[in-house]
């Protein structure tokens, strides 16, 4: 039965690849073997039958449907290697026959192989021994072109023989040219210092693509050919994006990004973006490091670039939360009756889950897990070995933030828990040097404690919401506007059935409603709530009553004209009753099929001015949407006084800004970071890296042995439920709602240790 079978780590004697992709179990003296993807068992035909499941080829094993293309394409070379040196044994084995019979080789000779001639390269072709390759270097190589083939350098055997001329298979060939490209790409990138991320980009493989139809001798350009007409076309290719944005912009407006940036200099920049539903577009960079503390010029300059997108487009304009801008959005909120001032939501959260951090009780978990992640990334013997037991799966996650790359961590440390268990109990670590160093007996004092585990559980009940709420509003797969009021209930409510006890859960509400508290009522926020319907139709009571106050705000300040606003108002009570085509069965299942500005488009013909309202309101972000701005050249736009070259900087910069937007707006971003990496450690440092660098420890970490990261999740079991969709429906907890505060308990700060003890 499958509640017999406990799970058995792959120790490190199994090389095939396809042990990676899958987990061994094991019931008395039977062994099992799971696919990791699909989760389809195997109680026969080894490793190789999983491997033909994995590649997709037709044998004895069915397709997996859910496995990664590149793990489908490994698994398929990895085939067919196998059945290459197949060929060679057979191929071999016929020639030693026609050697018995006297008979002549496939290229008319008479054969002279002995049995050691033949048979030790067979030898070779299904294990190499470097030892015997030694040997045959020395006694020579073979070049045939007999018959109108060609050997190929490196083959080897004994003088006078040809034997391995039969042995060259397309397999090895197109291994060996796939290196030579990755080689030769790797030597250009380390030559010019080209960041090694530079892979990830979505041109990357069309331009490799674009260089292998044109044949052998294509000539790459020059570099004036890359100022000139490569840059102009570049240009022009942007510019038609940009428009088709900002054809887009009159149906479903627009918001004004406006992200701070400092150099490593010290310099100070403000890059302009603009948002819709369409797409992510790059204006401008302005250099402020002279009029940073002026509000009267920083409102100059955004009421230029509000101008310039076009008063009627524009719903808000978002900033992050620092005084300065909070000044400057009243004065551009006074100047424009139709434009909110909205702060960054993605700033706001991440402060939630720093102070929920700085609490002691969650610190001091937070310190301990570090401790483990840190003795692990710095060994890379144990590195290795964490990676064997965790299928791949790296125990550190890379966030957007400190904040929450430390809690998707902790998350990720729980759901690895029993493979780690697994690992710190095994014969391979006990017998491993390192376990037995001080750092190591605490890594293993730390997993083998239940207390240490349930406490960081609670913590993963606790910030696991807000984690789901951060990524919604600063994610680009949809708008978040309709949905950002919702995350936060739902991120006060399993704070409230985690800890039950109001004095315990109010500790971390006053947190939320400190942090929340410029975006708590909101107009356009509570309005996206109100105006999607999935979450519209399944509140109940009159909560309703409390934010339909935060439409009308929306409705007097986006809509100038009053006889439309008085039509709006007489529009909502349709909406609000669900007559028309509001109430068709088909409009009650696109309440959780269609995207929320999709349903009013589909559904809101009879409310016509409602309608386009809704669209505008649900159709922006509530955050600074960008992509990393390093390595885009800021400084030297500003830093160059001559206007030719100005603008020539100035269109790079365009052009490199608005192609990463697309990329990151497309999904396109390495999704599997390698926490070690130089690039992350900005966020993963507490993780991974030591406080002092111990000179007798760099010789015993060789970064050359360290298996990379598969980034394999789906071992950690099903795939989540898409962030939206977890929102649920249900909306009737008027404590939250109302967002009530007891201030009136002086001791409410201190109940946050008894929550720690009493986990």
């Amino acid at each position: 039965m499958a509640s017999d079978l406990e799970p058995v780590p792959v120790n490190s004697q199994k090389h095939d690849p396809a042990w990676k992709h899958c987990q061994m179990y094991k019931s008395g003296d039977k062994v099992q073997l799971k696919c990791i993807y699909c989760g389809k068992m195997f109680k026969g035909g080894g490793i190789h039958r999983i491997k033909e499941h994995l590649a997709g080829q037709k044998g004895n094993a069915s397709s997996c449907l859910r496995v990664q293309p590149d793990v489908r394409l490994l698994m398929q070379e990895s085939l067919n290697g196998v059945v290459v040196k197949k060929r060679k044994k057979q191929k071999l084995a016929e020639e030693i026959t026609n050697f018995n019979s006297g008979e002549t080789d496939s290229f008319g000779n008479q054969s002279a192989l002995n049995t050691e001639a033949v048979m030790l390269p067979v030898a070779e072709a299904i294990e190499p021994n470097p030892s015997l390759l030694l040997n045959h270097e020395e006694e020579g190589t073979v070049s045939s072109k007999r018959g109108g083939g060609r050997r190929k350098k490196g083959c080897r055997v004994r003088k006078g023989s040809n034997a391995l001329a039969l042995i060259d298979t397309v397999y090895d060939d197109s291994k060996r040219v796939n290196h030579q490209v990755s080689l030769a790409i790797g030597r250009f990138l380390f030559d010019v210092g080209v960041p090694l991320d530079a892979v990830n980009s979505m041109y990357f493989q069309p331009m490799i693509d674009a260089i292998a139809s044109q044949g052998s001798g294509v000539v790459g350009p020059s570099y004036h050919d890359l100022r000139s007409w490569i840059l102009k076309n570049a240009v022009q290719e942007v510019r038609t994006d940009v428009d088709q944005c900002m054809g887009t912009w009159g149906k479903s407006g627009c918001s004004v990004l406006v992200d701070e940036l400092t150099s490593e200099n010290g310099k100070m920049f403000l890059n302009f973006s603009v948002y819709c539903p369409e797409g992510l577009m790059f204006l401008r960079s302005v250099d402020v490091i002279n009029i940073i503390d002026s509000i009267d010029a920083l409102y100059g300059l955004f009421k230029e670039i509000i101008e310039e997108v076009g008063v009627r487009n524009v719903l808000q304009i978002v900033t992050n939360n620092e005084e300065r801008y909070i000044e400057v959005g009243k004065r551009i909120t006074d100047s424009f009756p139709t434009i909110f001032w909205t702060p960054c939501a993605t700033h706001c959260v991440d402060l939630m889950l720093d102070d929920f951090r700085e609490l002691e009780w969650i610190s001091t978990i937070l310190e301990q897990a570090r401790s483990i992640s840190r003795f692990i990334y710095n060994h890379s013997f144990v590195l290795n070995m964490m990676r064997r037991y965790t299928f791949g799966v790296d125990i550190v996650v890379v966030g957007p933030t400190r904040a929450s790359t430390d809690f998707s961590t902790l998350k990720r440390m729980v759901s690895v828990k029993h493979n780690l268990q697994s690992m710190v109990t095994s014969e391979e670590w006990m017998e491993c040097s390192y376990s037995k160093k001080e750092e190591g007996y605490t890594t293993l004092d730390y997993i083998s404690n239940p207390s240490f585990w349930s406490m960081c559980t609670v913590i993963t009940h606790l910030t696991d919401p807000l984690l789901r709420l951060l990524r919604i509003v600063s994610g680009k797969k949809r708008p978040g506007m309709g949905y950002v009021y919702a995350g936060v209930y739902r991120a006060k409510e399993a704070i409230k059935k985690e800890l039950i006890d109001k004095k315990d859960y109010m500790v971390y509400w006053n947190i939320i409603d400190r942090r929340w508290e410029q975006l708590h009522r909101h107009p356009l926020h509570t309005a996206g709530f109100y105006l999607n319907p999935k979450f519209f139709y399944s509140t109940e009571g009159d909560i309703h009553l409390q934010i339909r106050s935060s439409v009308y705000d929306c409705v007097e300040r986006l809509v100038p004209d009053t006889t439309i606003q008085d039509k709006i108002v007489k529009e909502t009570a349709s909406y609000r009753e669900a007559t028309g085509d509001f109430g068709r069965k088909i409009a009650i299942r696109g309440r959780e099929t269609l995207l929320p500005s999709e349903w009013w488009s589909t559904y809101g013909g009879a409310c016509p001015n409602l309608a386009r309202l809704a669209i505008r309101i649900l159709s922006q972000t509530c955050s600074l949407v960008g992509c990393k701005p390093n390595r885009i050249p800021f400084q030297q736009i500003h830093d160059t006084k001559n206007y030719v070259e100005h603008q020539r900087l100035s269109d790079i910069v365009f052009v490199q800004y608005n192609m990463r937007l697309k990329q990151m707006f497309l999904n396109k971003e390495e999704d599997n970071p390698d926490p070690i990496s130089y690039d992350n450690m900005k966020y993963v440092e507490g993780w991974v890296t030591e406080r002092e660098m111990n000179t007798d420890d760099i010789g015993r970490s060789d970064w050359m042995t360290v298996d990379p990261p598969l980034g394999n999740i789906m071992v950690l079991g099903p795939p989540q439920v898409d962030d939206f969709e977890a929102l649920g429906e249900g909306f009737d907890d008027h404590e939250i709602f109302i967002g009530l505060k007891d201030r009136e308990d002086e001791n409410c700060e201190n109940n946050v240790h008894e929550v720690g003890k009493n986990t």
